[in-house]
């Protein structure tokens, strides 16, 4: 497989987001770090929520991860959808691209776009609140935030190639997405949560990218960082599976 196809719709999706990076990166790195301060005149100074992590510490990875899926499934649905809609899809198809090479374009974007963000926000967090991140813990984070951004761009393709309107996009992003990044730990502990919720918990793929990507900056987790990786594997394997299924039978995009 030759590696110039699928880098040039890469690096297309990468300078579509990056044009207007004002929108895409700088707004909901701004947002994430408003909640931050939010909660910061909320909580209790040097309350913990686990042992030698307080409260305002314990929040920011799971913001990170939060504003990472969330911005990761956007940048590869909504681009995936525009071209549909104005009919530019086209020129991608008819390039000597197979199903998985325009796969990987789109979902390295998407897992860019996210990155970005997570960096930005855990970097920007830092400036107020003490992130005790060392240099065994780097590769940890890395993984889970690669991961995590390589996951929701699949989704978000697969969400793109099956709605027919933005109203369905939407839909799927405010009734798939958001709940499943908003419960996965991000505000509470999940260890910590009475049954039925605590199982309910377990069966949400984020909570093992949020509890991993934490675990990288304070050392404990609900969860052993081994499941966590194994776990969310094979829910990017299952999703890239689909996705590229979808994309070889041309589900929605071809008559």
């Amino acid at each position: 497989m030759s590696w110039r196809g699928p880098y040039t719709l890469f690096r297309k999706e990468v300078l579509r987001f990056k044009a207007v990076a004002l929108q895409t990166v700088v707004a909901p790195v701004i947002t994430a770090l408003l909640y931050l301060i939010v909660f910061a005149q909320m909580l209790s100074r040097g309350a913990q929520i686990q042992p030698g992590v307080d409260n305002l510490a314990f929040l920011v990875p799971g913001l990170a991860m939060m504003s990472l899926l969330q911005n990761a499934f956007s940048n590869s649905s909504s681009s995936l959808m525009q071209s549909k809609l104005n009919g530019n899809l086209v020129f991608v198809l008819l390039s000597p691209l197979s199903p998985f090479e325009i796969f990987a374009g789109f979902t390295a974007a998407a897992a860019v776009r996210g990155l970005v963000i997570g960096g930005g926000i855990v970097a920007g967090a830092a400036l107020f609140v003490h992130l005790p991140l060392h240099d065994p813990a780097v590769v940890v984070v890395v993984a889970f935030a690669v991961l995590g951004g390589a996951l929701l761009g699949a989704l978000g393709l697969i969400a793109a190639l099956w709605a027919t309107r933005f109203e369905e996009l939407a839909g799927f992003q405010n009734f798939v997405v958001v709940p499943l990044s908003f419960l996965s730990g991000v505000f509470y502990r999940v260890d910590a949560l009475p049954e039925p919720w605590r199982t309910i918990s377990l069966i949400n793929p984020c909570f093992y990218l949020v509890d991993g990507f934490r675990r990288g900056f304070f050392g404990g987790s609900a969860v052993p960082p081994g499941r966590s990786l194994a776990l969310a594997l094979a829910a990017l394997l299952v999703t890239s599976i689909v996705a590229v299924a979808l994309l070889a039978r041309g589900y929605k995009i071809r008559t």
